[in-house]
């Protein structure tokens, strides 16, 4: 079955059983025509399209395939809360009522093109119709988690100058005690049962609307999304994306990571605010008809996601690296996947030891991703392709990333560097516009022709990519450069720990020394503990080069983290160094 999409002057072929050729050493997706026409645009050599709108240009043309029953009987949209609750949208239905709540947002709230709405929801179905009612409409969106506080919300709406937020009756309380520092924001809804003064009700208000609603016509560079970003050092950043860098973006590239059809069923994770599920849970499974599956998910629970793999037709899991470290304690022998076939971990590395565990339990694989809120993502482990304990893959189409020094030269294979993609002359496709309102941070995150991640690693011989840890997380001890996530790996090797984190700690003689912040697995929390922080030590020492072994440990009950997960190594480096 061939699908064809034709965006403006590009025409995009999928096909359901895509014809066994390679492209670098991948499954080649695209037919020969298009992929010429594909390679132009990745060399600049074509232009993009003009005008593109993600809601019109790929959902309404998958409603339209599903009408002519050219589309598996998959839901477009699954979500369940464990509960007994269950929503299964067709693409049809996806659009009849994101049309009526683009209504809500343009006639009830006024909102029009190019405005910004603050976005914080759970996983619930109302998340992904306000995001494709926005895209229909024009709206910019911005995300966040419903673990922001009073402060972090305060922050956002001043620093976006949105007009109009929607959340939840729990949050509510936290948004009136800071909307009158607001002046920008108008309007507040809110999704509940209930009511509140001050707060229109959404589910009322989008249940009694119009679907008779016409998709405004969006150049393919109009801003789209603002994530602020989630990063474990300095004050968060508005990173603005466009139409193009998420809507069309996968399109060109992100089969190569996702590679789903029409018959798969996607189930990412993470948080509602972080843009791995805007690309996982909205724009790539979307892009290709795949089905997007959510578990509500309120408390992050082993058993519960154990289990839901077993009673769902779920294709492919995709998490943070938590999300695996937390599975492979429970006895996986127990549980009998009904479909899991593909596993993605995200966000930052996945330690070989914990990979190592899944595969000998589960027999399947854990494929690395690697990329920034800045351009989704960067580097990956394709389906197929050799893996290499430790490495995130190799670079995703449309990027040349690159290791370079601090003069913006290209390193050459297995010497350390800064990882870099090649921004000029051209930049590529999926890149953001701009942090916001800040053009100086816009213009230092670029050196030479390169955009710099901020992440060091280095390359192989073959094209793989490994991490090394972020630029300030490098540790110089007696003028060793020691990265934190090689002695990570080595601790995590070890029965007794679950999770670690590896900062620099003052030293009187070494100027600084490796600390590691250790929590227990609980079968060791009665043991002796100077005996088992020498046996560690010990363990570092024959695993990796013996300069690196941790000399100061401490047990702690749970690590710092962002919500998206990552480890905030900023906070433990600062409590060491006495700045907290």
């Amino acid at each position: 079955m061939k699908l064809l999409f034709k965006l403006q002057s590009l025409k995009l072929l999928w096909t359901l059983k895509p014809p066994n050729r390679t492209f670098h050493g991948h499954p080649r997706l695209l037919s020969s025509d298009v992929y010429s026409q594909y390679e132009s645009i990745r060399q600049g050599k074509q232009e993009i399209p003009k005008y593109f709108n993600f809601a019109s240009d790929v959902l309404d043309k998958w409603s339209e395939i599903e009408k002519a029953g050219k589309r598996p009987s998959n839901p477009a949209f699954w979500w369940i809360n464990g509960e007994g609750e269950e929503v299964k949208w067709s693409f049809e239905e996806l659009g009849f009522l994101s049309r009526k709540v683009a209504n809500v947002l343009t006639k009830e709230c006024g909102l029009q093109k190019g405005d910004r709405l603050t976005l914080i929801l759970p996983r619930i179905p109302e998340w992904w119709l306000v995001k494709v009612a926005c895209v229909r409409a024009g709206i910019v969106i911005i995300p966040g988690t419903t673990q922001l506080s009073a402060k972090d919300i305060l922050y956002r709406l001043q620093a976006s100058k949105a007009t109009c937020i929607i959340t939840t009756d729990k949050l509510a309380p936290a948004v009136d005690s800071v909307a009158s520092q607001c002046q920008l924001l108008k309007t507040k809804l809110m999704v509940s049962k209930g009511s509140r003064e001050g707060w229109l009700n959404f589910t009322e208000l989008y249940q009694n609307q119009s679907a008779d609603h016409s998709c405004i016509k969006t150049r393919i560079q109009d801003p789209m999304i603002i994530f602020f970003t989630s990063g474990t050092t300095g004050y968060p950043k508005m990173t603005q994306h466009s139409q193009g860098s998420l809507g069309f973006r996968p399109l060109l590239s992100e089969r190569y990571w996702l590679d789903s059809t029409p018959s798969d069923i996607i189930w990412n994770t993470a948080d509602t605010g972080w843009i791995l599920t805007s690309i996982s849970s909205f724009f790539d499974p979307w892009v290709f008809g795949s089905c997007t599956f959510i578990h509500n998910l309120p408390k992050t629970d082993s058993a519960v996601i154990l289990n839901t793999l077993c009673r769902f037709p779920i294709d492919a899991l995709i998490g943070a690296p938590t999300l695996f470290r937390m599975l492979v304690q429970n006895d996986l022998s127990k549980y009998k996947f009904m479909s899991l076939k593909y596993c993605i971990s995200g966000g930052e590395p996945l330690n070989p030891e914990v990979m190592e565990q899944w595969k000998s339990q589960t027999g399947l694989d854990i494929c690395e991703v690697y990329g920034q809120t800045e351009m989704g993502v960067i580097c990956s482990v394709f389906k197929g392709m050799k893996i290499k304990p430790g490495s995130m893959g190799k670079a995703a189409p449309l990027y040349d990333v690159q290791i370079i020094d601090k003069n913006a030269n290209i390193l050459p294979p297995g010497q350390p560097g800064e990882i870099a993609i090649r921004s000029k002359p051209i930049r590529p496709l999926g890149f953001f516009s701009e942090y916001l309102d800040n053009p100086k941070k816009t213009a230092e995150s670029e050196r030479g022709d390169f955009y710099v991640t901020g992440d060091r690693g280095t390359k192989d011989e073959e094209g793989y990519f490994h991490y090394i840890g972020r630029d300030d997380d490098i540790i110089i001890s007696s003028g060793y450069r020691i990265g934190p996530f090689e002695v990570e790996n080595a601790l995590i090797e070890h029965p007794a720990v679950v999770e670690t984190a590896v900062v620099s700690s003052p030293d009187p003689l070494r100027g600084e020394v490796v600390k590691a912040f250790v929590v227990l697995s609980p079968t060791f929390s009665s043991t002796d503990l100077k005996g088992l922080i020498r046996d560690l030590q010990d363990h570092v020492k024959k695993t990796t080069a013996p300069y690196k072994y941790p000399r100061k440990v401490e047990f702690v009950k749970e690590l710092p983290k962002t919500v998206t997960g990552k480890i905030k190594r900023n906070v433990l480096r600062d409590k060491e160094w006495g700045r907290i």
